[in-house]
């Protein structure tokens, strides 16, 4: 395999700050830089949008039994989707806030991209919770601890219950930082668009911005407590996530090691999905010089340290299921390594979870756009089965041998999950034209700092400006 040479600094060329923002800001105010793939890709995605609108009208009609659901698998492909949405959207907070906290300037060019992943990816994991209440306008509003005259309240001692809190918290907190880091450059498209109405609308987003001292002062201030506030809500979120399963007595579910290893798993699913997402709009809008190598190098290298962390996982379920002489763990443990109607699907998260992440220990593979993308894909198709065979695989082994039943997807489960997907893509494609994708101002201050270096005749070269620059 040929070695690309790796383009180790974070901004590579020489530009002045004009040329930094129009390579951000042209993509909004430049209708002619929406060439063939954002139409194919966005148009596609609108239709399954369609599919997903037609699909949520039926279910709301017949109820949710045009689903494959049945007993004992009460919970299957919705909250199998719910889980899997919600770990995507796990690593913009990360690279948002915990990276920003710890001064890792190679966030500054996928961070804004990663931010609107995660709202989008987590206004997909709500759709399922909701819907599988069956009438969410009947029974939705049970889940919220208000008083009534009924003397009914939410059962507060149930992680159910937390998890209302916690993705609605995560959702609030992550759309509000995404918001203030997008501030200053509303500014820059005010002050630079043409079109009188673009530069009202852009003006109200900007909510009066003028880049002075005090503005700035209280910018700051505000963005390091939001980033102070999501950072825990990363380990929380899908901890919480993992608690409806882990204090069951399900076999399968009733595992301590679930908190760690769901989080590591969200990491792991969210930074495969930002690779898979940001490598090809780097290729189509020509940002490799903000875009490097060295941003992919990292964000394979966390994928690949995660994955590890996935794979010691799936070694304790298989050493708890034989280790802890429960017959009802060890059937279930047997049953997903021999059954031939389910085995399929662990036996392929293993090679997408497992296998396919090996080939980033080869720096050739961490530069290469195939490899990136081929991985990154069969590892979200991997977290997806994933969480198919810790849900409804567990649930058609119940305690009663006679009660188990096997389950089997409709066509509508399919197309509620495809539909989510397009309503995903659809929204990064609108975020895309609509929404500037880098931080323009963060992508100028680490310049000037590189720039800065070099002026002051500080012996650094350009891979050690990108690489130590302090923001």
């Amino acid at each position: 395999m040929a070695k690309p040479p790796l383009n180790d600094a974070l901004i590579t060329g020489q530009h002045t700050y004009e040329q930094l923002d129009s390579s951000i800001d042209s993509l909004i105010l430049n209708q002619k830089r929406h060439k063939l793939p954002w139409w194919i890709i966005a148009l596609t995605a609108f239709g399954l949008v369609n599919v997903l609108g037609a699909t949520v009208t039926w279910l709301l009609y017949q109820g949710i039994g045009i689903w494959g659901n049945n007993w004992p698998t009460m919970w299957s492909f919705d909250i199998v989707n719910f889980v899997w949405w919600i770990g995507i959207g796990h690593a913009g907070t990360l690279i948002s806030a915990i990276l920003l906290l710890l001064r890792q300037q190679w966030r500054n060019s996928i961070n804004r991209f990663s931010e609107a992943m995660t709202i989008f990816a987590v206004m997909c994991a709500g759709m399922f919770p909701l819907l599988h209440t069956g009438r969410p306008w009947v029974a939705a509003y049970w889940l919220l601890p208000y008083p009534n005259i009924m003397g009914v309240w939410p059962q507060f001692r149930s992680p159910l219950m937390w998890d209302v809190f916690a993705v609605s918290t995560y959702f609030t907190v992550s759309l509000l930082f995404w918001f203030m880091g997008l501030i200053p450059d509303f500014a820059i498209l005010r002050d630079k668009a043409s079109n009188m109405k673009v530069k009202v609308l852009f003006g109200m987003l900007s909510m009066g911005w003028r880049g002075s001292n005090q503005h700035w002062h209280r910018y700051e201030q505000a963005y390091l407590l939001l980033a102070g506030l999501s950072t825990p809500l990363v380990l929380s979120v899908h901890s919480i996530v993992s608690l409806d399963f882990a204090v069951s007595q399900v076999p399968g579910w009733n595992v301590a090691v679930f908190p760690p290893y769901f989080v590591a798993g969200a990491v792991f699913a969210g930074f495969a999905m930002v690779i898979l997402l940001t490598r090809p709009v780097r290729h189509w809008y020509k940002l490799e010089h903000l875009i490097t190598d060295r941003h992919f190098d990292w964000m394979a290298k966390i994928t690949l340290a995660t994955g590890l962390i996935v794979a010691y996982g799936y070694l304790l379920e298989v050493w708890t299921g034989f280790y802890s002489g429960n017959p009802y763990e060890k059937a279930l443990t047997l049953y997903r390594l021999h059954n031939p109607a389910y085995s399929w699907a662990y036996y392929m998260l293993l090679f997408c979870n497992v296998v396919t992440p090996q080939l980033f220990w080869i720096p050739a593979c961490r530069r290469s756009t195939f490899w990136l993308v081929w991985v990154s894909l069969w590892v979200s198709v991997g977290m997806w089965l994933e969480r198919f065979v810790i849900i409804p695989m567990s649930l058609m082994n119940p305690f009663l041998p006679s009660s188990a039943r096997p389950y089997y997807p409709t066509v509508w489960d399919f197309a509620m999950y495809f539909g989510t997907i397009g309503f995903f893509v659809f929204m990064m494609f609108l975020f895309i034209r609509f929404m500037p994708i880098i931080n323009m101002f963060e992508i100028k201050d680490l310049w000037h700092r590189i720039t800065k270096h070099v002026s002051d005749d500080v012996p650094m070269t350009t891979v050690e400006a990108g690489a130590g620059a302090e923001v």
